[in-house]
């Protein structure tokens, strides 16, 4: 049977329950549940305020009932329809979900064999697992030429997802964010943390989650990209304003030993005039994992430090790390209090890393304060007010999903949402302290990360131009998921050798790039790498080889000299960008088709972008490559600063690209 309740239409068939609701503006959230009662569990979702709906019950073709919002009158019926604004929904007699758009064009459709088929293959399953949860999953049926984007950050170089397998699982450079945008004109959230599986079929689109109590989902329909991600934005949250130093550069490497080495680096910047925003300490700063404090033999004055670098105009911004050893001060309390992350089976390390360690559980909200507790007390309280959460997926050293619980459940369940609360641990404790200005550097997210200023960058990626080429293509995945602030390693993380020619120009490509990205960070873990400085505290961890801009010759220095100033003279423009996301959502980088979406082009162009509204950044992604084709989208008119040429769009352009050059170009119109 169908009925409604308030503004919400319920089915129930077979011990299956099913509820759609307006959640958002011409938007719904769908739940279906075997349990009797549906989980209140929001996870990334808002409270939204109420939507003029309307709903209408049908018992038959003769007997149709439309009910008005806040009906207290129950119709039972067969079938029924909910609309909102732009989007309606339909439960068929025989259950299936139908999702249109205002002119009846179908946007989504539930999978469902013919009628007569032997099959037997259900659109929506929940099946009993141990501890009463289910394994679920979720069919619809598939336009093979559908186009489909967004989903966090997978390292495969697809831009166009529609026939790909994702993951629904959080690793090192792997970020899901289970948000789609279909340029059929909808956009889809799988409102669900647990591990599970994505199939954008050409014959079936398969959503899958291994352990949860119901079917979550919602959905929008739109005109526009535009449109259709600032609905999911409004539901999910937007972020923070970002902070001016965030519109800078951050210099930073794996790892500046002592305090004397990244003094030394930040005078270096300042006597040569180069405007340095923020620099980084990074990991084993710290005597344990666990510590959450500077080891005073390698960091002896941390407050004269942060000081020393404010007059200059720098921010310091420090490592944090989940991670708590055994051999922790605190970590025979946090595991008699259970603040740290359980094993189902076998001994309880999560990590190996210097020392044998387990992951803070930050689900729990008790640890979240214990370690906020430290931060302040430690880093906090001497001035340092920038965190770089690190290890946020958590790493662990075996992703044997099964076999990890968190305080919310199981993280077959609940796992991939541990960056969410990870970051909302400095979010609220510098929120309490009356800090405004929050931006966390972090390896990994979910949906609503943004909210907590949740900056995120893709992971341990090594030192290659084709690695350079998937970020471009990351940066916009993300983009399109609803997480404005991201970035990467200029360099690469892995394996860049500073005496190697390649990787040299590798260098300054990556540098160009990130001149044009969300926030422009220096990072990475250099070749020849440097012995550790003891056996003991902060000094039994290395370091790698020079990273500073000065570090890789003159030529190079010249160019990164001047593509830091590039992004001074675009400081207003960045700031501008980023009011406007904190406002609507918008995203920073964006695909072409973001702006114009009825240029076919633009759909399968993957290495170009808009930064902004205004800017065209086509960046040069292959060894020795001195020009490079450029498509310049229709309806509008660009100019080329370099050269001052102004270009039709529409079309197709060569143009030069020496090593200094990153084409770019200006929309005028």
């Amino acid at each position: 049977m169908v009925y409604a309740v308030d503004n919400k239409l319920i089915r129930e068939y077979d011990g299956e329950k099913m509820q759609l609701e307006a959640f958002g503006k011409n938007s719904l959230r769908i739940r279906i549940t075997r349990l009797n009662a549906f989980s209140e569990e929001s996870w990334a979702l808002l409270a939204q305020p109420e939507q003029n709906v309307h709903i209408s019950i049908a018992k038959n073709k003769d007997k149709t009932q439309v009910l008005k919002v806040n009906s207290e009158e129950r119709v039972v019926g067969d079938s029924a329809v909910i609309i909102n604004g732009k989007i309606k929904a339909t439960i068929t007699k025989s259950g299936k979900l139908i999702f249109e758009n205002s002119a009846e064009k179908i946007l989504l459709k539930e999978f469902e064999c013919d009628r007569h088929s032997s099959l037997g293959i259900r659109s929506r399953e929940l099946k009993t697992i141990s501890g009463g949860n289910f394994k679920a999953s979720l069919k619809f049926e598939s336009d093979p030429q559908e186009k489909l984007f967004g989903m966090g950050q997978y390292q495969n170089g697809i831009f166009n997802l529609k026939g790909s397998f994702l993951e629904l699982a959080q690793r090192n450079s792997q970020v899901s964010v289970p948000f789609v945008y279909s340029n059929l004109g909808y956009g889809f959230f799988w409102n669900n943390p647990a591990i599970g599986r994505v199939t954008f079929g050409t014959n079936m689109t398969q959503w899958e989650a291994e352990s949860t109590k119901q079917i979550d989902f919602w959905i929008t329909a739109g005109d526009s990209p535009e449109e259709i991600l600032q609905s999911y934005m409004s539901v999910t949250g937007k972020p923070p304003m970002m902070p001016e130093f965030g519109l800078g550069f951050w210099q930073c490497k794996l790892r500046y030993r002592t305090q004397h080495e990244l003094m030394r680096v930040a005078n270096e910047y300042h006597r040569r005039g180069i405007p340095l925003d923020v620099i980084v300490i990074d990991f084993f700063h710290w005597k344990r994992e666990g510590t959450w404090a500077f080891d005073k033999i390698y960091w002896p004055n941390p407050g004269a430090m942060v000081k020393k670098l404010e007059k200059m105009g720098t921010k310091l911004m420090v490592s944090i790390w989940p991670t708590v050893s055994i051999y922790a001060p605190d970590y025979e309390e946090m595991k008699e209090k259970g603040y740290l992350v359980k094993t189902e089976s076998g001994v309880k390390i999560n990590m190996l890393m210097v020392d044998p360690t387990s992951f803070t559980d930050m689900t729990n909200p008790d640890a979240r304060k214990f370690v906020w507790n430290k931060i302040r007390e430690n880093y906090y309280n001497k001035g340092i007010k920038t965190f770089w959460l690190d290890v946020a997926e958590p790493e662990y050293s075996s992703y044997d999903f099964e076999n990890y619980r968190y305080y919310q459940g199981s993280v077959l369940e609940v796992g991939n949402m541990y960056p969410v609360w990870y970051t909302k641990m400095i979010y609220d404790g510098m929120t309490q302290a009356g800090d405004s200005d929050i931006v966390s550097l972090v390896r990994c997210a979910w949906a609503g990360s943004q909210r907590y200023g949740a900056l995120v960058w893709s992971g341990d990626i090594p030192s290659t131009f084709e690695a350079l080429k998937t970020q471009i293509i990351c940066g916009l995945q993300m983009a399109m998921s609803g997480i404005p602030w991201w970035t990467t390693d200029i360099g690469g993380f892995q394996d860049g050798d500073i005496r190697d020619p390649k990787f040299k120009e590798l260098l300054i490509r990556w540098f160009q790039y990130g001149t044009f990205c969300p926030v422009m960070r220096l990072h990475g873990n250099r070749i020849p790498n440097k012995r550790p400085l003891s056996k003991t505290g902060g000094g039994r961890f290395g370091s790698g080889a020079e990273n500073e801009i000065w570090s890789y010759g003159k030529e190079n220095f010249k160019i990164m000299k001047k593509y830091i100033e590039i992004r001074e003279k675009m400081r207003s423009y960045t700031r501008r960008l980023m009011k406007e996301s904190s406002e609507t959502g918008a995203p920073i980088i964006r695909p072409l088709f973001y702006h114009f979406p009825n240029d076919d082009q633009s759909w399968k162009i993957n290495d170009e972008y808009m930064y902004g509204d205004k800017v065209l950044v086509a960046p040069v992604t292959e060894y020795l490559q001195r020009k490079r084709n450029v498509y310049l989208p229709d309806g509008a008119q660009w100019l080329e600063p370099e050269t001052g040429k102004r270009y039709s769009g529409g079309q197709t352009i060569t143009v030069d690209a020496p090593l200094d050059i990153i084409p770019v170009f200006v929309r005028e119109d």
